[in-house]
């Protein structure tokens, strides 16, 4: 009997629509004549997920131990084409014949019965530990991930965070007294982020091993494109256009893999014709596509991109083809070919474009300038030899002078291909063989004709000179290859700097990168006077930034770059040549103007500070002019009419007076506590003394402060809540403002709910309210001092209470925020450090 199928319901947090989706494909298999039983569903008393179940078969359950669990053989002996069974990972109750319910669909697996179920991606084994981390809740049900693995179908049953929040609001989730706890803990928008990228990965993971299978069943050998970090090397000819847009739709096959453009400048000649305008706007495209552009420095290119490859751990680097002919190659095996007999575990994509056959090196850089020495004397030692022996048989037909002009001419040759010490040899070589092959007495190196032995010394004298014309053409295209690598990398260095990247860790990393180092370190000298042999201990040197591994100080680095009397730059990895010492000393300028720029962008920022308190100190005159005068006018006007005219006044009356000015008085009080408070927390001088606080006895007491009206807001607040850490006078005048607010702005006969929960280390502490909410764009504002949004309301206050709330949560180490309630409102979080627990010794 063939094996079942097992189809699973992926969701990445509880009420995602996994039962749903499942249920929904039972009824489409049944109207399309499938026989489909319903082994096993829990609705969780959802009205949806019910209806869903109606005109179905249900399997009645089994009783073990008092619980309804799935009954196996039952479902066998009805031997249905297709079963849903709901919640794979589920726990049996102790008795049971399988210790989980995986186990159980499993069986009906083998009696060749296909199942539907559903899983969490928490519920998976290998992330149980992954999503307690995040959400703060332990799983105490798992199901081997191998087991989801080997199902024949894995379907996302996906929901955005917003949707599903949404949809607990409306009751379709949970009972109404559970999605307020619910909401402010497991389901926060962040937590369900979190787990819908986890799953999306999870299953993306799944695809490729289902991939990965294919390829094997259809023996398919050929490289396809997974999730990797490409490389795409660039040698400024037209083509990197080309290669980008390869290397970018490689990466996005691939997961969204990293993209990196690499540049080798190398110093041999080689990119001196490449076009700078041409890097330019490969860059502007590697960056529109995502990528990063990087320039390194190196002998030879091969080299150079793996060394690069490796330092950035690419697993695949894109080449642009290279359409030589056969000599060539017999020549040199190219770029592509060199690099990839090197790659190792790095894969090598050569890309073949429209302009490759346009693609051409220069002769000067592929002979000259490349130097290929071990060529030129092979062919000084063998070459010209093999020449002389072949116009042997034609010296009777040939006279000397024409045997002297063809050997030059191959010395000029030799020049060409080898440089100056081959052209030496092949010409000292072929002076010899024609002085004993072609002139007489043959066979001997003696010369008695004058003229012949004129003709030998001229030969000489051409082969030497033209050597010498050849090498001096080199040097100097090489000092032309250098000086142009040279402007390629400070171009690039400005190009960074006006791009924004002017930060000193930013340049350090480049300059690492140009040059393949270990490390780059900025350093500080900490005292000053010091002489030049103190300026080597590296106990007067501080680290201000440093790239890389392993952390430089003077004396240690196999580079010491001086920048000024108290700054240098110390490189570690290999010693630069004097040429690259002078790029990296450009890089050192660069990296102490952006270090001066930061401090004064520092310097900037404390004058910002005091600028922004010298405006608080502008707005505080401004509401003592109106709102600290309205309740002190109310209270003298009280006070001077019981001392003019109290005898006229009747006791209910001097009453009324007197409670004027004693709420006066008390509003007065506590308008000018907060302005005292809120200058504190400008000047950095409040004080704050966290203990340990229970949130279930603090928030009574700061409702019992509000007064009658706060009798009507809803509490949530669990006792087995950890202690928060927090001073307890500021937390109660947080919570009061915090709370008030909520009444003011509620409608009638929908008070606010305050609710508490554990998050990670944090305890929140959420107020809800259903009030006419707050615009996104405008909630920050809600916390500038002397701000109402609008509210014109004199007795609303001086608009500094969710200000000073703010300030007085973070000096406790908290953090105040607002966010939209679902639905409709505004609901202030209010997050403290959780006391640690004392381990038991």
């Amino acid at each position: 009997m063939p094996r079942g199928q097992l189809r699973i319901y992926l969701g990445a947090a509880p009420g995602a629509g996994k039962t749903f989706a499942a249920l929904e494909e039972a009824r489409r298999r049944g109207e399309r004549g499938t026989d489909v039983v319903i082994g096993l569903v829990e609705t969780h008393g959802r009205p949806h997920t019910a209806e869903l179940l109606d005109g179905l078969e249900t399997v009645p359950r089994k009783t073990v131990a008092g619980v309804g669990e799935l009954d196996v053989d039952a479902v066998i002996a009805r031997a249905p084409a297709v079963a849903i069974v709901d919640e794979l990972a589920h726990a049996n109750a102790p008795g049971s014949r399988n210790e989980k319910r995986w186990q159980d669909v499993d069986e009906l697996l083998d009696a060749g019965i296909d199942v539907i179920s559903t899983v969490n991606v928490q519920d998976l084994a290998s992330l149980g530990d992954v999503v307690a981390q995040i959400t703060g809740v332990a799983q105490e049900e798992a199901v081997p991930d191998e087991v989801v693995r080997r199902a024949d179908q894995v379907e996302l049953a996906d929901i955005t965070p917003e949707a599903l929040r949404r949809r607990m609001i409306h009751g379709n989730v949970y009972p109404p007294e559970k999605v307020g706890p619910a909401l402010a803990n497991y389901f926060r928008v962040g937590n369900l982020t979190a787990l819908r990228e986890i799953a999306l990965l999870w299953l993306a993971d799944k695809v490729e091993d289902q991939l990965e299978q294919y390829r094997e069943a259809q023996h398919i050998t050929a490289t396809w494109e997974s999730k990797e970090r490409v490389v795409v090397a660039l040698s400024g000819g037209d083509e990197g256009d080309t290669l980008i847009r390869r290397a970018a739709r490689i990466a996005a096959r691939s997961g969204g893999a990293d993209l990196k453009a690499v540049y080798v400048a190398s110093g041999d000649g080689l990119t001196s014709a490449r076009s700078a305008r041409n890097l330019a706007r490969q860059r502007n495209l590697v960056e529109d596509l995502g990528g990063s552009y990087h320039q390194v420095v190196g002998r030879t290119i091969p080299n150079a991109l793996l060394e690069f490859a490796r330092g950035v751990n690419a697993t695949q680097l894109v080449l642009g083809a290279s359409r030589r002919g056969r000599f060539a190659q017999m020549l040199s095996r190219g770029v592509g070919v060199t690099t990839t007999a090197s790659s190792g575990k790095i894969d090598v994509h050569l890309v073949s474009h429209e302009r490759v056959a346009t693609v051409r090196r220069t002769r000067a850089g592929r002979g000259v300038v490349g130097g290929r020495r071990r060529l030129g004397i092979a062919l000084a030692v063998l070459g010209i030899p093999a020449l002389c022996m072949a116009l042997l048989p034609l010296h009777e037909e040939l006279s000397l002078t024409t045997m002297i002009l063809i050997v030059l001419t191959a010395v000029l040759g030799l020049t060409l291909t080898g440089g100056m010490w081959p052209a030496l040899l092949g010409a000292l070589t072929g002076s010899l063989l024609l002085n004993y092959f072609f002139t007489k007495p043959f066979n001997t190196f003696k010369v008695h004709d004058q003229e012949q032995l004129i003709s030998l010394a001229i030969f000489i004298a051409l082969a030497l000179g033209g050597a010498g014309v050849v090498n001096l053409s080199a040097a100097r295209a090489r000092l032309a290859a250098r000086a142009s690598t040279e402007a390629q990398t400070l171009a690039t260095l400005a190009g960074s700097v006006l791009r924004g990247g002017s930060r000193v860790e930013d340049l350090l990393e480049q300059l690492r990168e140009t040059f393949s180092l270990e490390s780059a370190t900025l350093l500080e000298r900490t005292e000053a006077g010091a002489g030049p042999a103190e300026r080597q201990d590296p106990r007067l040197w501080r680290i201000v930034a440093c790239a890389g591994e392993g952390c430089a100080s003077p004396g240690t680095a196999e580079n010491d770059l001086p920048i000024s009397d108290d700054l240098a730059l110390a490189l570690r990895g290999h010693t630069l040549e004097a040429a690259d010492r002078r790029i990296a000393q450009a890089f050192a300028m660069h990296a102490a103007a952006a270090l001066e720029r930061e401090r004064l962008e520092r310097q900037a920022a404390a004058v910002q500070r005091l600028t922004d308190t010298d405006k608080l100190r502008t707005a505080l005159l401004a509401a003592v002019s109106h709102d600290l005068r309205t309740p002190l006018a109310s209270a003298r006007v009280a006070v001077s009419s019981l001392r003019s005219t109290g005898d006229l006044f009747t006791r209910e009356e001097r009453d009324e007076l007197l409670e004027a000015a004693e709420t006066s008085l008390a509003r007065l009080t506590s308008l000018v506590d907060n302005l005292l408070d809120m200058s504190r927390l400008q000047a950095g001088v409040l004080g704050a003394n966290p203990v340990p606080v229970a949130l279930d006895d603090a928030v009574p007491w700061a409702l019992d402060e509000i007064g009658e009206a706060a009798a009507a807001v809803r509490l949530d607040v669990a006792p087995d809540l950890p202690e928060v850490r927090a001073d307890p006078g500021l937390l109660q005048r947080i919570l009061v403002n915090v709370v008030a607010n909520a009444l003011r702005f509620s409608p009638e006969g929908e008070p606010p709910l305050v609710i508490a929960g554990r998050h990670g280390s944090l305890v929140e502490l959420r107020v809800v309210d259903r009030g006419p909410g707050v615009p996104d764009e405008s909630r920050e504002l809600m916390f500038t001092p002397f701000q109402r949004l609008g509210d014109r309301d004199n007795t609303s206050g001086v608009g500094l209470g969710l200000a000073l709330s703010r300030g007085l949560a973070e000096a406790m180490g908290g953090s105040l925020v607002a966010e939209a309630t679902p639905g409709g409102g505004l609901t202030m979080v209010l997050a403290l450090p959780q006391v640690e627990e004392k381990g038991t010794e």
